[in-house]
């Protein structure tokens, strides 16, 4: 068999290999994050976050064509993740294979059987060892942009290298532009693939040029980043605000219609594109020809995002931004929603503006103009610095810049603590910790905040992880029994590092090429998103490029381990033994490592506790939800599952957005449109972004009504002039009140009749912030005009400052708080049981024991983080719903509600040591319901882990002092109060043993 077909047979079944593996680990619906919206958008065709990801999308729908029903859209939505996934590493191992094949034909006419067994077995240790690589594959068994964005790199790599191999063939060039069409088509993914262009441009500079030099070589590089910087800014962006502005002249100084400049900017494109092709074939310019030919290709692929301007004209439900025209497309494609960030010259963290700047118009569409919806902004700082890394002055960023520079509280930082920021929490934290993740092993998979017990990267030798992060010799269950605790003893690291050296030596300029591919996928990335500390999620995610060209380098490995046993073994036996050798210690542990934590394929708990939320809403609702996970979940079963498509789901995120509002006002699925009275021209952006709050001493609380008329009102003296010239409306007060009528609410079901009698005549409560934002103002208006009519809810995991001051009329009813008028009150503490806010029990014990579905949290076998936390709130909510029944003295629905409790939640096999609080509230509300049994069997296995984890905080303070003085203090506490709980209810025998613990551990802390 020629080398040619060995080499596509076994790409293949690395292929089959990797593919059935995501298969089988695949989850079967809608995972957290951008997974929900993502399968919402493909599945409708619809419009999701900035910048979009269009391509991804109507890939995503073609798969979604062969569900059956809509159930199983997301899996097969996820099975086009798995696919691209398998296909990156068929790529992978060609591109292996492709350098391997170059330096043994080094000097020879043809391979010989020893060759290709080495060739092949470089290439599928490499191949296979990312196959299992951590980061890669968690995104290879859901539905998002990386697994797609990821083929695309591998694609285009390995195509610049069959380029290379055949550039001295007539029409070789072919290959440059099958690249430049899969980077334009990738835009419409993600833009990852982009950072490989100053890579290819050193391939393209060292197989054209005859006699390279130092100076060749850094001219090609910057003719690479000029590429990637034209095509990122000047193709995805300047064109279209070109575009946009030929369309503000044509608009609003020729008076044609909306898209006309467009048009007219698009045949002046396309003309003077056909010109320049045409100039280069007569001048016979070859450079210049595959220059615009690539630039036309790119064009082509580009050009999936005309689905965003095509859809969004359509208004489908989601519909973000509402990029329907040239403006508000090219803030869509700029990200303008999220803000930006200093990179190379900006203010500290602690800065002050000392002026502010208008730096241009903001542009909207009006009935038959573009309107200056204001002006953009930038700010003049007291203090700058060249290459700011700690720049971020909002909200807790400063006080986490201080504690991880270890700064004084008034203490400015210097360039010093820029540069040390740079290297040890972005460099460090936020990339060589998801390194060694993926090439050395994980301790477990919490996130971590830069603490030693949570998040870290291990290697499982004890001695080298102790010198790290502390004796590890006793290590407690919530850390060994965490799925993600992987050991990989180094071996994936040391073998790539021995392929990078011997790649190196051997074949300096290839291994350059690969060296930039590590460089710009990796640290040229951690410079560009310049993170802020504490992100809401992890973010290795984006650093796979890099982990795709370490990768090369362990396959190339082989070559060199082969190399060594060659010294003592035939070469055709070194071969073998070096491929076997390199596959067990890179791939094969690897996959038995990480096998469990990426099995999702029993995993539905984003679905599930999506219909929770839902379930917990009356008919016709409007439930308020605030994060990712709160509302992406519920987008998918709403839009693709058809679930309780009554309910109409506002993010308070997106709320404070004009475009949002006006989609809010319209009918979609079985929801009526929000209850809203303003004019768009009141919220329109540009007006009433803010209204600030100014106090005018009003007496007593003001009707809600004519606050909301008075700050909506465009009466001059309803505003204020500020230093600007501009005159805005402002809160005159922060105390609100709204009558009510207990008629209508009684109607209107609104309060269970138990509470009925408790209505209000008359609703009173302070705003909790200083500032309205538009979504606050369009909160009022429904409030006021709604009338009791729809029943208006909260996710339970809206923060309470997003709560508009309401929360005492705020009522639990599962996983959504329902706002009624009646003063909620602290349920009695009495029995030991502890303070809690009243819920409407009734409803709430219906909700939780007939009507929430659990996602399989039972018998999954990996439940990831997010799951776990809404584990833990689920425990929450079972105790709170028993404290109430228990006041309410319904001892036998509370003992019901409990024992639900135990049967569902995986409460023994859930091992996070600050689950220990959670199970301190189950066991005392076991103990005075009665259920003596479940309490003490509680208390034993919840002391046993409690003891395991003090230990192992005592084996850590002993190196490293002050290290764990929370977590000692917490679990001190819970064996405090188990000794308490147990001498209280009788448990002589269970009490001595706590009590004693509680002793020897007092000693030892220094409690006694």
């Amino acid at each position: 068999m020629s080398y040619k077909k060995i080499n596509n047979l076994i790409g293949w079944i690395a292929f089959l290999i990797a593919t059935t593996v995501y298969v089988l680990t695949l989850e079967p619906s809608a995972s957290y994050w951008d997974c929900g919206e993502f399968i919402s958008a493909a599945y409708k065709l619809q419009i999701v976050h900035q910048p979009g990801a269009p391509l991804f999308l109507m890939i995503g729908k073609i798969f979604s064509l062969f569900a059956g029903d809509p159930q199983h859209v997301a899996y097969f939505i996820n099975i086009s993740s798995a696919l691209a996934s398998g296909a990156t590493i068929l790529f992978l191992f060609w591109t292996i294979t492709a350098l391997g094949r170059k330096f043994v034909l080094k000097g020879k006419a043809e391979l010989s059987q020893t060759d290709i067994l080495l060739v092949m077995g470089a290439g599928l240790v490499g191949a296979l060892a990312y196959a299992f690589s951590d980061s890669f594959w968690f995104s290879a068994v859901e539905a998002e942009v990386y697994a797609q964005s990821s083929l695309s790199t591998a694609i285009v790599f390995w195509a610049i290298l069959k380029w290379e191999a055949h550039a001295d063939e007539p029409y070789a060039d072919r290959w440059i532009l099958f690249i430049a069409y899969v980077m334009g088509l990738s835009i419409g993914i993600h833009l990852l693939n982009l950072l490989t262009i100053p890579a290819m441009a050193l391939v393209y500079y060292f197989k054209r040029t005859k006699k390279t030099s130092t100076k060749g070589i850094f001219i090609s590089l910057l003719v690479g980043v000029g590429i990637l910087g034209f095509i990122q800014y000047g193709i995805i962006q300047y064109m279209i605000k070109i575009a946009a502005n030929f369309d503000l002249l044509f608009v609003n100084t020729f008076g044609f219609g909306f898209g006309s400049g467009v048009i007219f900017f698009a045949i002046l494109l396309v003309g003077l594109t056909i010109y320049l092709v045409l100039y280069s074939i007569k001048k016979k310019k070859p450079l210049l020809n595959l220059a615009m030919l690539s630039f036309v290709l790119i064009l082509f692929g580009y050009s999936t995002f005309a689905m965003i301007l095509i859809r969004a004209e359509a208004n489908p439900t989601l519909n973000n931004s509402d990029p329907e025209d040239a403006f508000s497309f090219l803030g869509y494609l700029n990200r303008e929603q999220y803000g930006d960030r200093p990179l190379l010259y900006g203010q500290y963290f602690d800065s002050k503006p000392i002026e502010s700047k208008e730096e241009g118009n903001i542009y909207r569409k009006g009935k038959d103009k573009y309107e200056i919806a204001g002006k953009k902004q930038s700010y003049v700082y007291d203090r700058n610095t060249i290459f700011p890394r700690m720049y971020d002055g909002d909200a807790n960023h400063p006080a986490l810049y201080r504690e991880w520079m270890n700064l004084g509280p008034q203490e400015s930082p210097t360039f010093g603590n820029n540069l040390g920021f740079f290297a040890s929490y972005q460099v460090g934290f936020m990339y060589m910790r998801y390194f060694l993740w993926n090439f050395v092993g994980r301790q477990d998979d919490t996130q971590g905040f830069g603490n030693y017990t949570d998040g870290n990267w291990i290697s499982g030798i004890k001695f080298i992880d102790s010198w790290i992060y502390g004796n590890q010799s006793d290590l407690p269950e919530s850390i060994v029994k965490n799925k993600g605790y992987n050991r990989m003893y180094f071996l994936p690291l040391i073998l790539g590092l021995i392929g990078a050296f011997w790649h190196f030596k051997h074949d300096q300029k290839d291994a350059g090429f690969v060296g930039l591919l590590f460089f710009f996928t990796g640290l040229a990335i951690v410079i560009y998103l310049n993170q802020t500390p504490n992100q809401p999620r992890e973010r290795d995610y984006a650093y796979v490029g890099s982990f795709y060209a370490f990768a090369i380098w362990i396959g190339l490995g082989v070559f060199a381990v082969s190399s060594w046993i060659r010294k003592v073994l035939t070469p055709k036996t070194a071969a073998i033994l070096a491929t076997g050798i390199c596959l067990l210690a890179a791939p094969i542990l690897m996959a038995s490592q990480e096998y469990d934590d990426h099995d999702r394929s029993h995993k539905t708990t984003a679905r599930d506790f999506a219909k929770d939320y839902l379930s917990s809403c009356a008919p016709n609702a409007i439930l308020f939800t605030y994060g990712d996970n709160d509302t992406y979940p519920l987008w998918y079963v709403q839009e693709v599952e058809n679930f309780r498509p009554d309910i109409r789901i506002v993010n308070l995120s997106l709320f404070d957005t004009d475009w949002y509002i006006n989609q809010l006002r319209k009918p979609f699925n079985q929801s009526q449109p929000l209850p809203m009275t303003m004019n768009p021209d009141a919220y329109v952006a540009g007006n009433r972004d803010v209204i600030f709050y100014q106090d005018y001493n009003l007496e007593g609380p003001q009707k809600l009504r004519d606050i909301f008329e008075f700050v909506t009102s465009n009466n001059p003296e309803a505003k204020v002039q500020y230093q600007s010239g501009r005159s805005e409306n402002f809160l005159p007060t922060k105390n609100f009140k709204m009558a009510v009528d207990s008629n209508q609410v009684i109607a209107t079901h609104t309060v269970p009749k138990d509470k009925q009698n408790r209505i209000v005549s008359e609703m009173q409560w302070k705003f909790n912030g200083n500032y309205l934002t538009k979504g606050q103002l369009a909160f009022m208006d429904i409030l006021v005009h709604n009338d009791w009519k729809r029943p208006i809810y909260f996710a339970f995991t809206v923060p309470g400052s997003n709560l508009m001051g309401l929360d005492k009329y705020l009522f639990n009813e599962g996983f959504a708080l329902r706002l009624m008028p009646v003063e909620k009150t602290v349920v009695d503490s009495s029995n030991a049981l502890g303070d809690t806010d009243e819920v409407n029990a009734g409803i709430m014990y219906d909700n939780m024991m007939h009507k929430f579905v659990w996602g399989n949290i039972t018998h999954s076998p990996y439940l990831d983080p997010e799951s776990v936390k809404m584990v833990f709130l689920s425990v929450n909510k079972f105790t709170e719903l028993a404290k109430n029944l228990v006041y309410e003295n319904k001892l036998d629905s509370a003992r019901a509600v409990m024992k639900k409790c135990l049967e569902i939640i995986p409460i023994k096999t859930t091992y996070d040591p600050n689950f220990a609080l959670g199970k301190y509230e189950i066991i005392s509300l076991l103990y005075r319901l009665g259920m003596i049994d479940q309490a003490n069997d509680l208390v034993k296995q919840t002391t046993d882990l409690v003891t395991e984890e003090l230990n192992f905080h005592y084996s850590l303070i002993q190196n490293k002092a002050n290290l764990s003085s929370r977590e000692i203090q917490l679990n001190m506490f819970v064996l405090n109060q188990f000794a308490e709980m147990t001498k209280k209810y009788g448990q002589d025998k269970l009490f001595k043993m706590v009590d004693a613990k509680l002793n020897d551990y007092g000693k030892k802390f220094g409690f006694n």
